[in-house]
């Protein structure tokens, strides 16, 4: 029986998933934006945020923590000069997943997963201010037409 086992083990050995999420990290740092399943992308989030709020504190020891989970040096890099700085203010959700549909193949359910800072088109469209509520008569509104086209005609 399962009870209380909720970590998603995604059909792969202990060695394949790190290996595999660790790939998947790096990348969503380097292109901002990944395509995936919808299970692996809820896997990455989990993974990947810690590591962002680590990064928000440049130390040598948080790169060495950091370096021990990604393993690409270049990755690291990037983490801690353009990521950090965008992220330095949000006190977490650092990632956003967007579902897009299904595979063609296999049916599987497919989403994009970025970093929330570095979407442009989702920043530009803040939250608008809202339309004054108004009520809904329709006797004024229809009434008022009404009466300019009757002095016009007059």
């Amino acid at each position: 029986m399962r009870h209380n086992k909720k970590f998603n083990h995604l059909g792969r050995k202990a060695a394949h998933r790190s290996a595999m999420l660790s790939n998947m990290a790096c990348s969503l740092i380097f292109h901002k934006r990944i395509s995936t399943t919808l299970p692996k992308a809820k896997a990455l989030r989990i993974y990947v945020e810690p590591l962002l709020t680590r990064a928000k504190v440049d130390t040598t020891a948080n790169r060495r923590l950091i370096f021990a989970e990604l393993k690409q040096k270049e990755a690291v890099k990037e983490l801690f000069g353009v990521v950090a700085d965008k992220i330095a203010n949000r006190p977490g959700g650092y990632t956003r997943i967007l579902k897009t549909g299904f595979r063609l193949g296999d049916a599987a359910k497919m989403c994009i997963i970025e970093l929330v800072d570095f979407n442009e088109n989702m920043l530009k469209a803040a939250p608008k201010a809202a339309k004054k509520a108004t009520r809904r008569s329709g006797k004024k509104s229809a009434a008022a037409p009404a009466a300019q086209t009757t002095e016009a005609a007059e």
